[in-house]
């Protein structure tokens, strides 16, 4: 018989000196704070690496001695004491002259994942890694701020690959003791509770709360005694389960949340929805005014009045849609109580010309006034996407707006740089991420040096690549010989091959295998004996998504291939900390997404801050970023031709770029031991894209673009009892019962032309059907402009009549149109009840 074995873990006891350790542990600043987790990797390195950089466990398993030993080195004394110091500044000190809002406010930041590091596996890829510089900017900028999700136990899935390239997914549960959280507790000391009714029955809910910086993150967790085991495992997994689970879970998160803010005291004046999975707060909010005695129509007002709503995708699949019976069957309860039916609730969720289902995008959109994409080609793209929304206005000004995303430059931005720009630039780089005219200095830095730091860099990132690779072929059954021959490109000695990374993940429409569509010629492009080229591609395909997965094997084939041996590289494991190894590490960052299916696409942006030329499809941020000498860009082939042609061309452009300008820059070595064309674009990657995309940049743009106006409109919709919100309720539906008999006629031709300096009088007549002339908004849109008729009284049979004396400031031939459309002061945008007429003489 077997003996059974038994684990027992023998923790240390922290000396006094640095007890501290275990409040740096606590709180999520280690992860975008360098300096704080080498205290820990200074003590035991193999070990830091072991418990996968996770603090609070490293602090459980380090030896007690060796402990003891750092309490009395007065060197790690000294860096001890420094962070400490530099921490307790941080979260004492508000900063000067960042985004802030007014002393009361503060915004609830909804989002179904977090990626704040490796040891916190709550994300999946880069939504929840935006998410997680979003609150590391708000952190640094002091911003009020508090962020909701779910605390899974899974979390997402560990990837390995076997022999033959297949993806095998394993959810490795988390111990809570292990995670950066502790319990919610009243002033008390009593665990907080929330609640939310699923279907027929209550479910428990309990928050904990994780630091960030200065900011807390409220996780949900419904693993309690107290729960069926079926709701137990609602928060098991992150995009785990079927639809009925992720319903669940989008309950649990929206609903849930708001009334775990509200259990923990905590009253937000904005409310921000960081994509449609946390949709249902719109929902629970609106009953809390229903219950306060407004109607709905006017709860919907009040609520949406101070909430954002933020797109991440285009891709149909990333838009979570259930069906009106689902809606019924799980929110049943709170429709009644919103003294709606289901048909009432579902309409909220309808997205004209895509079928009956609840989409929760839909919803997002009602229930907010401020929503925006995540680059300028995203906001373009979400805005025909979502226009039946607003039927009636032209694509290009229906509210849609757009913010682009940014990165947290102190995460990923690598350790040489930080060291070499203190040193050459000055402690004030940290404090002009937002100044284009800084980065400027970059120049002044020398080639050889800003050159030996991305080779540095570089050789890291290979070393890396190699203990990954080398475990991975190992557990596979390689051979060393054949582990040599296929490594053998990489050498961390001389980092000189050129190194193309491709991560992220591996949805069908980022294509990549696109780089394989002409193998003949990508093997002439890899094998030239004096300038080899290296892929490495790395990232994970949902478990559900087979074409996903098909893709990996397909690239690990490829990497089998005699003609690609060692020049096509597959790694397994793709997280955070490889992630950061690959965007500051490669030469070049490769994407090729179908244009225009790539909503901003941030790994970019991380590689660009670290010198890292992209060379990508000319979709999501590139199409900003891009100035023609800080990288490359693929033109898109029409969209309007079939897959296989758009394919076919974009991968021969690629190839083009590939043989006639980066291969042959990068090996343009002369004397000097370096290219350098290559570091004079490198260090304009990084002076023009760091300003620009970086989370600080981001965050401020929402704090002034969006925060501000929301927190305003919500109090003045709120106020007395939410009877701003009553009388716009009120003014809309009048609007919209009344706007299909409202009419707009010339009264008299206006002359084909004038001499320069003088004016045509423009004279309308408009049959507002019951309105007042006050509730409508008559424009001239003139070149480029929008001018405002004048109300000049009526004109009979209930016409009023609306004029313009236009006086042109250019001469030529101008065309004009006339529009008019329904307005309010309380509206939060022109064009929100997306009603519009525009003056025709087919009209009736």
């Amino acid at each position: 018989m077997a003996a059974t074995e038994f684990t027992i873990e023998i923790q240390p006891k922290i000396p006094e000196r640095i007890e501290r350790l275990s409040e740096l542990a606590d709180n999520l600043r280690f992860s975008w704070d360098r300096t704080t987790r080498s205290l820990f990797a200074r003590l035991n390195l193999i070990l830091w690496e072991s418990v996968g950089h996770n603090p609070k466990v490293f602090l459980r398993r380090v030896e007690e001695r060796r402990l003891q030993q750092a309490s009395e080195d007065p060197v790690y004394l000294d860096s001890y004491y420094r962070v400490v110091s530099r921490f307790d500044t941080y979260l004492r000190e508000t900063p000067r002259g960042e985004a802030t809002l007014g002393p009361d406010d503060l915004v609830a930041y909804f989002s179904a994942e977090y990626g704040f590091h490796e040891s916190f596996q709550i994300y999946s890829g880069g939504l929840g890694i935006l998410a997680a510089d979003h609150c590391k900017a708000a952190s640094d900028s002091g911003l009020p701020f508090v962020a909701v999700g779910l605390l899974y136990r899974q979390g997402y899935f560990q990837q390995t690959l076997d022999g033959d390239g297949n993806q095998h997914a394993a959810y490795i549960p988390s111990d809570v003791q292990d995670l950066p959280v502790s319990l919610a507790r009243n002033a008390a000391g009593d665990e907080v509770r929330a609640r939310v009714r699923i279907g027929q029955h209550d479910v428990q809910l309990r928050p904990w709360l994780a630091r960030a910086g200065r900011l807390q993150l409220v996780l949900l967790d419904t693993d309690l005694p107290e729960n069926a085991e079926v709701d137990r495992g609602i928060t098991f997994k992150l995009y785990g389960g079927d639809l009925d689970t992720r319903i669940k879970q989008e309950i649990v998160l929206g609903i849930g949340g708001v009334r775990a803010l509200r259990a923990l005291g905590w009253a937000p004046s904005v409310w921000h929805i960081n994509e449609g999975h946390a949709a249902f707060s719109v929902l629970e909010r609106c009953r809390e005014f229903v219950e306060s005695g407004l109607d709905f129509p006017s709860a919907l007002e009040a609520v949406a009045a101070s909430t954002i709503f933020t797109t991440h995708t285009p891709v149909p699949a990333g838009h979570d849609v259930f069906g009106h019976d689902m809606i019924d069957h799980y929110l049943g309860d709170l429709i009644k109580q919103l003294k709606l039916s289901v048909k009432d609730v579902g309409e909220l969720g309808l997205k004209p010309g895509d079928g009956d289902g609840f989409n929760q995008t839909a919803l997002g959109i009602h229930g907010s006034r401020y929503h925006n994409g995540v680059s300028r080609i995203h906001r373009d793209v979400s805005a025909e996407l979502l226009g039946p929304l607003w039927p009636q206005l032209p694509a290009d000004e229906n509210p849609m707006s757009y913010i682009t995303n940014g990165v947290h430059v102190g995460t990923f931005l690598a350790r040489e740089w930080v060291n070499l720009f203190d040193t050459t630039l000055g402690a004030e780089w940290r404090g002009a991420q937002r100044d284009p005219e800084f980065w400027y200095r970059l120049d002044t830095i020398p080639d050889q040096l800003f050159w030996s730091v991305r080779q540095q860099i570089k050789a890291n990132l290979i070393t890396e690549l190699r203990s990954r690779l080398t475990t991975q072929f190992r557990r596979n059954g390689v051979f060393e010989t054949q582990i040599e021959r296929t490594l053998r490109m990489l050498n961390a000695d001389d980092p000189n091959v050129l190194l193309i990374g491709f991560a992220r993940r591996f949805a069908t429409y980022k294509r990549a295998t696109l780089i394989l569509h002409d193998p003949d010629r990508l093997a002439r492009i890899v094998g030239a004996k004096e300038r080899p080229v290296v892929f490495v591609f790395a990232g994970k395909a949902h478990p559900a998504d087979v074409p996903g997965q098909e893709m990996i094997r397909k690239l690990f084939e490829a990497s089998r291939d005699p003609r690609f041996e060692g020049h096509i590289l597959a790694v397994e494991g793709y997280d955070l900390a490889l992630a950061r190894h690959m965007v500051s590490g490669v030469d070049i960052w490769l994407n090729t997404p179908r244009y225009p299916l790539e909503a901003s696409g941030t790994s970019g942006q991380k590689a660009g801050i670290n010198g890292v030329l992209n060379l990508s499809v000319l979709d999501g941020w590139w199409g900003e970023g891009y100035d023609g000498h800080n990288g490359w860009g693929i033109r898109p082939y029409p969209v309007n031709a079939d897959n296989e042609r758009r394919d076919r061309e974009e991968a021969a452009n690629l190839y083009d770029i590939l043989e006639q300008e980066v291969v042959p820059l990068y090996y343009e070595r002369a004397a000097i031991g370096y290219s350098k064309r290559w570091v004079e674009r490198s260090k304009r990657s990084v002076r023009t894209l760091l300003p620009r995309f970086s989370a600080s940049r981001m965050v401020a743009e929402y704090a002034e673009t969006f925060y501000r106006p929301a927190s305003a409109h919500g109090r003045k919709l709120d106020a007395d009892g939410g009877s701003a919100a009553v009388r716009l309720a009120s003014w809309k539906a009048n609007v919209r019962d009344r706007w299909k008999g409202v009419k707009i006629r010339l009264l008299a031709e206006p002359p084909p032309s004038i001499a320069f300096g003088s004016q045509a009088r423009i004279e309308t007549a408009v049959a507002l059907n019951g309105l007042l002339p006050a509730d409508v908004r008559v424009e001239c849109l003139f070149g480029e402009q929008a001018i405002q008729l004048r109300e000049a009284g009526p004109v009979g049979d209930g016409e009023h009549r609306f004029v313009l004396d236009l006086k042109p400031e250019h001469c030529g031939l101008v065309s004009y149109r006339i529009r008019m459309y329904p307005f309010h002061e309380l509206l939060a945008h022109p064009h929100e009840v997306g009603l519009m007429i525009w003056l025709s003489h087919n009209a009736d």
